[in-house]
C-alpha cells in the first residue's frame, strides 16, 4: 500500500510507561515503623518474662490473672464501654440526621457544641460533675429524685460514668459519623424511602445505618478504646474500672507493672479487632 500511494509508513510511537512506584522505600518505611513499635513491645515482654534465677517465668501473669479485682473491674469497665457506645450513638445519629435533613443552618452550631468537650481539661471537668453531685444530693435529699441521684451513683454500675463519658467521647463520635455522613446523598436516600413508605425508624435503620457502618465502627473503636483508658474522671469520683484498677494493682513492682500494661494492650487489641470482625461480617451480608 506504501508502495502504490509513495508515502513511506509513520512508525507509532509506543506509549510511555508508568514509572514504577518506590515500593522499597514504602517497605522500608513499614519496617522502621514496625520496629518503633514492635521493638519496645518485644522488650517489655522480655522484661516480664525472665528472670535472674529461674529463666523464663509466667508468674507475674499468673499473678495479675488472679489478683483481686481483676475479672470485676474488666468486667465494669466492658459494661461502661458498651452503654456509652449505645448512648452516644443513640443520641449523637438521630440528631446529625435532623439537622442535615430538616435544619442544615445549625450545622456550625451543632459542630461547636459537639466539639466543645475537647476545651475543657477532664480534671476541670470531673471536679464539676463531683460538686453538682455533692450539691444536688443535699438539694433533693427532701424529694422523690433524692433516690435517682443516689442509683446514678452506685458503684455497682455507675451510671454517672457513662453520661460523664458521653460527654467525653462526644467530639470523636461526630467527627466519624460526620465523615460518613459526608460520603452519601442522605436527602436523597431519605426521601426515596419516605415516598415508597417506609416508617422514619425504617429509614434510620435500614437504610441510613448500613451505608454508615464504617462510620459506626470508628465511633466505637474510638469510644472503647477511651472508656478502657480513662483514668481521671472515675479516679476521682471514686469508682473503680479497669484503668483505675492497673494504678492500684502495679504499685512499685516492676514486673508486676509492665505485665499489667501488656495485657491490657492485649485486651484492647482483642475487643477491637472482635468490633472490627462483627462490623466487617455484617457489611459483606
Amino acid at each position: 500500500m506504501a508502495a502504490l500511494t509513495g508515502l513511506e509508513p509513520v512508525a507509532t510511537a509506543a506509549p510511555a510507561k508508568a514509572p514504577a512506584r518506590p515500593r522499597v522505600w514504602r517497605g522500608l518505611v513499614f519496617l522502621v515503623a514496625g520496629l518503633y513499635f514492635l521493638v519496645p513491645l518485644g522488650a517489655s515482654l522480655w522484661y516480664t518474662l525472665s528472670s535472674p534465677g529461674s529463666g523464663v517465668s509466667f508468674a507475674p501473669y499468673a499473678e495479675l490473672l488472679t489478683a483481686e479485682g481483676f475479672a470485676s473491674s474488666l468486667t465494669l469497665s466492658l459494661g461502661l464501654a458498651a452503654a456509652t457506645i449505645a448512648v452516644v450513638l443513640l443520641l449523637a445519629l438521630p440528631a446529625m440526621l435532623a439537622v442535615r435533613l430538616f435544619a442544615p443552618r445549625l450545622r456550625p452550631v451543632m459542630e461547636v457544641l459537639c466539639t466543645l468537650p475537647l476545651v475543657v481539661p477532664p480534671i476541670t471537668f470531673v471536679a464539676g460533675l463531683s460538686t453538682a453531685l455533692r450539691n444536688g444530693t443535699e438539694l433533693l435529699a427532701p424529694t422523690p429524685f433524692w433516690a435517682t441521684i443516689i442509683a446514678v451513683q452506685d458503684p455497682g454500675f455507675p451510671i454517672v460514668l457513662v453520661l460523664a463519658y458521653v460527654v467525653l467521647v462526644l467530639p470523636f463520635v461526630y467527627r466519624s459519623l460526620d465523615a460518613g455522613l459526608r460520603t452519601m446523598d442522605v436527602r436523597t436516600l431519605v426521601e426515596a424511602a419516605r415516598n415508597l413508605g417506609a416508617s422514619w425508624p425504617y429509614v434510620l435503620l435500614r437504610v441510613v445505618v448500613p451505608n454508615l457502618r464504617s462510620a459506626l465502627a470508628s465511633a466505637s473503636f474510638l469510644t472503647l478504646a477511651l472508656v478502657l483508658g480513662e483514668y481521671t474522671v472515675a479516679s476521682l469520683l471514686g469508682y473503680q474500672p479497669f484503668a483505675v484498677w492497673i494504678v492500684t494493682v502495679s504499685g512499685s513492682r516492676g514486673q508486676l507493672s509492665v505485665a499489667v500494661s501488656i495485657l491490657s494492650l492485649l485486651i484492647i487489641w482483642l475487643l477491637l479487632l472482635a468490633v472490627s470482625t462483627v462490623f466487617g461480617k455484617e457489611k459483606r451480608q
